[in-house]
């Protein structure tokens, strides 16, 4: 059986395997409450990584995947790890007594067993489609897209389970289990479980761009991005344990800087990867291809927008679907070149020649997708993006001021004229004598 239709196969019975577990602990009106509220969060943070990850359309390849991957494969590991490992924990009758165990659970076994298998999507993405992984941001954007489908899941078990306690025991709304729940894990931290993980995508995503002779780095970097994910998901299970007040204390203190962290190296891996589009991009001007001042409306956010804004207005949606393939082949067109020169040769040897037959499969695709509508909507574009810088002010008019004209004309030596000699000076004044 091929890999396309194996692994939706694979991850569909992994979900409804799931899914029977869930409906076993909570029950048909725990399961299908935990589901509609579970859901809320899920279609923001889908576009909010869906957008990180619109400048390579290579790593969007990917994120349909994670999201399969987490919400399934990585539940279904963690529900069978963690129940065995805690049945391990509780088999000797002299060993650990129930609340130290579901402690140790809660800090060490769920972090570790659920941090590696959210993980797993990113490494399993890089094994086998190694263009959907190819440096930081891609890393981040499947990583947290793993992690938002696991967090999906895991909702549906903690707000069904606490949903049908609350209707067991009739209590109110306002103090009901079900409400503390959303408040945490939905209104709260929707972005603990991506946060999370996406120290797990950054490390792999460095150890990807490294050059192949850092070996050390690039073993070492995934572990630690891993072990930074395991410990910061302690931290923040560990919190619950601590009343309000400590609880507060790692939200603020160790949740927003993770968080500001992680949307700074995504920031810069963006604005990394649109500079290497401007850069990469004038190797490949010709006919068919991007020309002089388009590379500033393919590099940069507001004209990649403002192409796509002009092509469905003036030409269509058809023409409009077609810069946007333009733009994502332009990109991994550039992101490709530029992986190559850091890594060292682009000939037809080996791994260059790799590249050379990727290349020419994308140049290839930048011909077809050019057509009138692409053309005229990238230039008029790039006619926006692209302004003469003014000169710089003079005697205190403001830029662009025009200078006043001097008082003492150029004067144009005749050729062979030396500057201080007596002809010189004779031709600079007109022929009159001094």
């Amino acid at each position: 059986m091929s890999g396309p239709v194996a692994v939706p196969i694979v991850l569909t019975v992994c979900g409804g395997v799931v899914l029977a577990l869930i409906g076993q602990e909570t029950g048909a009106f725990g399961m299908v409450t935990g589901l509609a509220l579970a859901a809320l969060p899920v279609p923001l943070m889908v576009a909010l990584l869906h957008r990180t990850a619109s400048v390579d359309a290579a790593s969007r390849t990917g994120l349909v995947f994670a999201l399969g991957w987490g919400a399934c494969a990585a539940t279904l590991v963690a529900l069978v790890a963690n129940g065995v490992l805690v049945q391990w924990l509780l088999a000797d009758p002299a060993g650990l007594p129930r609340p130290r165990a579901d402690a140790l659970e809660l800090t060490l076994v769920a972090p570790v067993v659920e941090e590696c298998a959210k993980g797993a999507a990113v490494l399993l993405l890089w094994l086998h489609r190694p263009r959907a992984v190819h440096g930081v941001l891609a890393g981040v954007c499947a990583a947290a897209m793993a992690a938002v489908g696991f967090a999906f899941t895991e909702n549906v078990l903690y707000l069904g389970r606490a949903a049908a306690e609350d209707r067991l025991l009739g209590t109110p709304l306002v103090d009901s289990t079900a409400a503390a729940t959303f408040l945490v894990r939905v209104v709260l931290a929707p972005f603990a479980h991506p946060l999370f993980t996406a120290l797990t995508g950054i490390g792999l995503g460095l150890a990807v761009v490294l050059p192949r002779r850092r070996r050390v780095a690039r073993v070492v970097l995934p572990w630690l991005g891993l072990l930074c994910a395991i410990g910061l998901h302690s931290a923040w299970n560990g919190a619950t344990g601590l009343g309000t007040g400590g609880f507060l204390m790692v939200y603020g203190l160790v949740m927003f800087p993770a968080l500001a962290l992680v949307i700074g190296v995504c920031a810069h891996a963006r604005r990394r990867q649109l500079r290497a589009v401007r850069e990469m991009l004038p190797h490949y001007a010709g006919t068919g291809r991007p020309g002089m001042g388009e590379y500033t409306a393919l590099g940069t956010s507001r004209g990649r927008s403002l192409t796509r804004r002009l092509a469905r207005r003036d030409w269509g949606p058809a023409t409009a679907r077609a810069v946007i393939r333009y733009q994502d082949t332009a990109t991994e067109l550039a992101l490709l070149r530029d992986r190559a020169e850091r890594h060292g040769g682009t000939g037809s040897q080996g791994a260059a020649g790799d590249f050379a037959r990727r290349e020419a499969e994308l140049l290839w695709r930048l011909a077809r997708d050019r057509g009138p509508g692409a053309t005229r909507s990238l230039r008029g574009a790039a006619l926006v993006e692209v302004r003469p810088t003014p000169p710089p002010a003079r005697d205190g008019r403001g830029a662009g001021a025009v200078p006043p004209p001097s008082r003492r004309p150029t004067v144009r030596r005749p050729i062979g004229t030396a500057a201080g000699g007596r002809a010189g000076r004779h031709a600079a004044r007109g022929g009159r004598e001094v």
